[in-house]
């Protein structure tokens, strides 16, 4: 119980010191690791730095985001305008295919679909419009082009965890076709991530689970 005590605090300490997030109307519990975020917040943007900033702290085994974006009373932004906005954002970038992604939004939740070929590009694609005034949520539901050369996956990771900054002994790689997955165990979140960002970056991929769990 006390270490769920100190994790809470220590959560809510770092939600406090993130300067783009608003911690007085975010509520914290911790239980074995797991935290779980409450409250409000005025912005899709807020709730994903919420986020971010909680699988950043020592001992987070995992979080449940229960977190509501409510927009300020003077956001009027219908549908139409959101798809547009994020319509001109996604032409404006450098990283996404031009008429690459497609948009769909329906009271505010923005859902993405079309084909590219890299993970980053999808990541890119969702930070783009998550920014935008009004979104309350976004569904990536883009896909990556199959590759036509996915051989030596495996070992293409290993080689990338064994560059990264922490030991990547406890990680187990398989691959078959352009599906990855991960196993093992790891200290931290962050160190879960990086090994997810690993396998998404290797040539051929499409598809990661992600099995690893942090102790």
């Amino acid at each position: 119980m006390s270490n769920d005590r100190v994790l809470k605090q220590a959560v809510l300490d770092e939600l406090e010191w993130e300067p783009s997030v608003n911690a007085s109307h975010i509520g914290v519990s911790a239980q074995n690791g797991i935290v779980t975020l409450m409250g409000h917040v005025e912005s899709y943007f807020e709730k994903s730095a919420a986020e971010k900033a909680t699988r950043k702290v020592n001992d987070v085994k995992g979080v449940a985001e229960e977190i509501e974006v409510r927009l300020p009373i003077d956001v009027k932004h219908c549908d139409a305008d959101i798809a547009a906005a994020a319509v001109d954002r996604l032409k404006w970038s450098s990283t996404i295919p031009r008429d690459a992604v497609k948009v769909k939004v329906e009271k505010g939740w923005v859902t993405l679909t079309g084909e590219v070929d890299w993970r980053y590009q999808q990541n890119a694609a969702t930070n783009d419009v998550r920014e935008l005034l009004g979104v309350v949520g976004v569904s990536n539901e883009t896909t990556l082009k199959p590759k036509p050369n996915v051989s030596n996956i495996k070992e293409k990771i290993m080689v990338a965890l064994n560059r990264s900054w922490f030991d990547p002994a406890k990680i187990d790689v398989s691959a078959e076709g352009g599906t990855v997955k991960l196993t093992g165990q790891v200290h931290s979140l962050v160190e879960r991530d990086e090994a997810d960002a690993a396998a998404w970056a290797a040539p051929g991929t499409v598809l990661v689970e992600n099995n690893i769990s942090v102790r």
